[in-house]
């Protein structure tokens, strides 16, 4: 017998093993590849303000965020003129709070509350001469309908609450139209006509104040970046 062995023949891999790493290889490959080639997207948002400011990589619940406690501030402003400042901190605090888990916004509940009793201080105590009652000024009928009693409307975070209520039903009778539901909180008629060109100035007001103060961070901005 001669030393010459046959060459060792290779061991065949299993046609399992072999397809499967070539589909890892070609997912992975796929993957890197649309790594490579996505393009970075900044997060979009809608802002309902004029003070659109803020970083477009905060997500919309964050802008809305800012932006309410931007109205809150302009809010505790606007009372402060027509009440204490320690009132019209608590109640800026409430039109913020209450309207925060709904569709809207501070400034929507603060127009109503100057409306109604501004000139009135602002009194939780005011009643109107057809039995309104608050600083929201809902009639006891109202406000049982929404689960209160005529003396909730003593309490500010409750009458907050069944003014909310209340316009909700009064955005529902105006088929969405959120300027006609508040005409409709007042009534109809030549009152609600007056009411909502008083409703139209007390917005101006805060708007106008909103805007200046978007410009006052505008022009601390380039301090801050000097220093």
């Amino acid at each position: 017998m001669g030393n010459d062995a046959a060459p060792a023949k290779p061991i065949p891999l299993p046609y399992s093993f072999i397809m499967r790493n070539t589909l890892i290889y070609l997912t992975c490959l796929l993957i890197l590849t649309a790594c490579e080639n996505a393009p970075f997207k900044l997060a979009n948002y809608n802002s309902s303000t004029s003070l659109a400011t803020e970083p477009s990589i905060l997500d919309s619940s964050s802008i809305s965020l800012i932006q309410r406690k931007k109205q809150q501030a302009v809010i505790e402003a606007a009372f402060s003129r027509r009440t204490s400042l320690e009132r019209a901190r608590q109640l800026a605090a409430i039109c913020f709070e209450k309207t925060a888990a709904t569709i809207f916004m501070p400034f929507d509940l603060a127009e109503i509350a100057l409306a109604e009793t501004g000139g009135h201080h602002l009194s939780s105590r005011a009643v109107s001469e057809q039995g309104a009652r608050g600083v929201w000024q809902l009639m006891p009928r109202r406000a049982k309908s929404h689960g209160y009693s005529p003396n909730d409307m003593l309490d500010d975070a409750k009458c907050a609450e069944a003014a909310v209520c209340e316009l909700y039903s009064k955005l529902d009778m105006a088929q969405g139209n959120l300027e006609r539901a508040k005409k409709y909180y007042c009534g109809q008629g030549p009152q609600a006509n007056a009411y909502m060109k008083k409703i139209r100035i007390i917005r101006q007001e805060m708007t106008e104040d909103l805007n200046l103060q978007g410009d006052k961070l505008a022009l601390a901005e380039p301090a801050t970046m000097i220093r």
